[in-house]
């Protein structure tokens, strides 16, 4: 049961992913949506005015106190976390051992990605509004850039990080974007190039039935490979 921050930290390490907001039928730490009401009785909330039992803040939370936990909109265009225990693993499945360029040049990748992608190569970490501005986007392209930062999050080129000038009230931070070779360390990619993409999709798909033995498989395809 999840009572406290502390309780969400040690099993999402033991897990090494979740669901951001309900368990969509693979997993999730914090099973229950924004209006579903918990199977215990547990102070965490939504709302709840301390940090240590607002889910809302974990989000950021996390970023700000941690180096093992990733989290953004990486499982079917919604949010969730991974540990860096799974990460390779998750980027072996999804990339293929592809670059950013490859990718890119084969067409799968919109130029609009590229734009926001090779702007934060530029700058590090960028917040929303200033990645917007930098990149070109004006305020009738909107529906173009949501899509492509998401595409980036889902192809793990791209993750949230957390807010450098700010550390306390973590659900008013702007969203912030670094490249995952910032966020993990330039290691993380050679490190998921040695493994077998099939292999890799066979280690997630089984700790996905380990943790919900009933998950469908179609379902878990689309969750490990977008």
């Amino acid at each position: 049961m999840i009572l406290h921050y502390n309780d969400f930290i040690e099993t999402l390490l033991k897990a090494g992913f979740s669901m951001g907001i309900g368990d969509d039928g693979i997993y999730a730490v914090i099973p229950w949506g924004f209006f579903d009401d918990p199977p215990y009785d547990t102070p965490v909330s939504w709302n709840n005015p301390d940090p240590d039992y607002n889910r809302w803040e974990w989000r950021m939370r996390v970023l700000a106190d941690r180096t093992d936990i990733a989290y953004g909109k990486v499982f079917m265009n919604k949010t969730g976390y991974i540990t860096r225990e799974w990460y390779p693993q998750f980027l072996a499945a999804r990339r293929n051992g592809a670059t950013f360029e490859e990718v890119y040049a084969d067409g799968k990748i919109s130029y609009s990605a590229k734009r926001i992608y090779d702007t934060i190569c530029d700058n590090g970490v960028v917040s929303t509004k200033e990645l917007k501005r930098l990149a070109g986007f004006g305020k009738d392209d909107k529906s173009v850039f949501e899509r492509a930062i998401v595409d980036l999050q889902m192809g793990l080129y791209i993750t949230t990080a957390a807010n450098p000038h700010k550390t306390e009230n973590y659900g008013m931070t702007p969203s912030m974007f670094t490249t995952i070779e910032n966020f993990w360390g330039k290691d993380i990619v050679a490190e998921a190039d040695e493994i077998d993409s099939d292999e890799a999709f066979a280690a997630i798909r089984t700790r996905v039935l380990e943790l919900n033995p009933a998950a469908d498989e179609k379902k878990i395809r689309k969750f490990i490979l977008r």
